[in-house]
């Protein structure tokens, strides 16, 4: 058995996941996602029985794995998956076709659209890039004043995909959020995201808490998902004022070092066991 684990940096993660590997006696190599130049028609790393995906660059991943495909390997997270994880909108998309509750979220296409669901929608508001992790380019939106000044900025000093609007309900939520590690169709622990700001990534600061693993959280975050393909994801949830769980988004690369710390679970142990029954599969 031989894994490639593709990666942008090395991280915390990155390395519980090689001592893993190690513990588990499983021979693995990293292929550094800045170092690749991929032929379609040049088969390589057919020496790898699976392709595990820790890339941090949405872009590099999608590409790689969509050629690594091609030339029939098996990779985790599979191309569809992190394509999908990978764009809000494309997220949004697949959980309400799946009738996962989620924000109510709509995608506007000019300026002038955008303020006319907004004024619809009420405010505050939240802006959020189709492509974007770690809460990166998020805004709150408190009146049309602060609206037309980010919209106007955005399409204007933006690439296109930032003239494409995502705009979303805000939730009110209790200076917490919660991320659901599921793997495979198993949801293996939880936790909440706790801080002061309205962002609770905690690479903004948000506070790893131990969060209850209940039932109807358990079964909303594995159909959110499977709803988007399957893997090893991370399901984000947040809690409305009424105590309802929504969806807001799923991570096709998590970090879960801090989740480690408060749930007690061998996550990277985990992860690998799912990794190696896809590649004998």
């Amino acid at each position: 058995m031989k894994i490639g684990v593709l990666l942008s940096r090395l991280r915390i993660e990155e390395k519980l996941i090689f001592q893993a590997l190690r513990d588990r006696g499983v021979d693995f190599e990293r292929i550094e996602d800045g170092d690749l130049a991929l032929d379609p028609a040049q088969p390589r790393f057919t020496e790898y029985d699976a392709v595990w995906c820790r890339s941090l660059s949405h872009s590099r991943a999608l590409y790689a794995l969509s050629v690594m495909e091609s030339w029939g390997l098996k990779t985790i997270n599979t191309y569809e998956v992190i394509s999908a994880c990978g764009d809000k909108i494309i997220t949004t998309t697949a959980l309400v076709k799946a009738g996962i509750p989620s924000p109510r979220t709509v995608v506007a296409f000019s300026i002038e659209s955008a303020l006319a669901t907004l004024d619809e929608m009420g405010y505050p508001a939240v802006l959020k890039p189709a492509v974007g992790s770690w809460g990166r380019l998020l805004a709150k939106v408190n009146d049309r004043d602060a609206a037309e000044a980010i919209l106007e900025h955005k399409q204007t000093l933006g690439g296109y995909q930032h003239s494409i609007f995502y705009l979303q309900e805000y939730v009110d939520k209790p200076q917490r959020d919660i991320r659901v590690i599921v793997i495979g169709d198993a949801a293996i622990c939880a936790i909440y995201r706790q801080s002061p700001h309205w962002i609770t990534n905690t690479a903004r600061g948000g506070e790893a808490m131990l969060c209850e693993l209940s039932p109807e959280l358990n079964d909303l975050a594995v159909r959110a998902a499977q709803a988007m393909g399957g893997g090893i994801l991370a399901v984000d949830l947040l809690e409305d004022s009424d105590g309802r769980l929504l969806v807001s988004e799923v991570n096709h690369t998590p970090e879960f070092h801090g989740a480690i710390q408060v749930a007690g679970v061998d996550i990277p142990a985990k992860m690998v066991d799912y990794v190696l029954r896809v590649a004998e599969s």
